[in-house]
């Protein structure tokens, strides 16, 4: 038996788990997918023998995707943030999701083809808009709202004027 997390996110899918699992193992960094568990016997949106749950890890964070069926959808009040070091990570990361089945949102923030939402947020970005001198960050946010996908460049331009 593993051991057993004392706080995991718990994050509801229609009948997809394991494959949103895969797909964040695969696409980020420290992120595994773990135990695969059946269903013992028939529920609401499944029968014996499907999967049930998944135990899997997105960057570091244990999460367990649960197969509850079509009652619950995701939103924005949930979401994944992930801090990029440059364009190159946070294109990567971007393209992947909304490649993949997904869309983008604006300043930042796209929709996995499961409905998770993702921030895909570039350290550069938070600097900008939490620095002291509040007009450059004014200015860079400002750019930023007018954004789906981080440009860093033009993120660092609207800061230094």
């Amino acid at each position: 038996m593993t051991k057993i997390a004392k706080n995991t996110i718990c994050l509801w899918y229609e009948n997809d788990a394991e494959g949103a699992a895969r797909f964040y193992a695969e696409t980020f960094p420290d992120s595994s997918v773990g135990a695969v568990h059946r269903a013992p016997g028939d529920f609401p949106s499944g029968k014996e023998g499907d999967v049930l749950t998944v135990e899997f890890t997105v960057m570091g964070i244990p999460c367990l995707g649960l197969n509850g069926g079509p009652a619950f959808k995701h939103n924005e009040a949930f979401s994944f943030q992930v801090a990029t070091e440059d364009q190159s990570e946070t294109d990567r990361y971007w393209n992947a999701i909304v490649g993949n089945g997904g869309q983008e949102s604006d300043c930042g923030w796209c929709k996995d083809k499961w409905g998770i939402s993702w921030q895909i947020t570039p350290v550069a970005l938070t600097k900008a808009f939490t620095s002291p001198d509040r007009i450059a960050a004014k200015r860079a946010f400002d750019v930023m709202m007018t954004m789906k996908k981080i440009d860093i460049a033009a993120i660092d331009a609207a800061f230094r004027g």
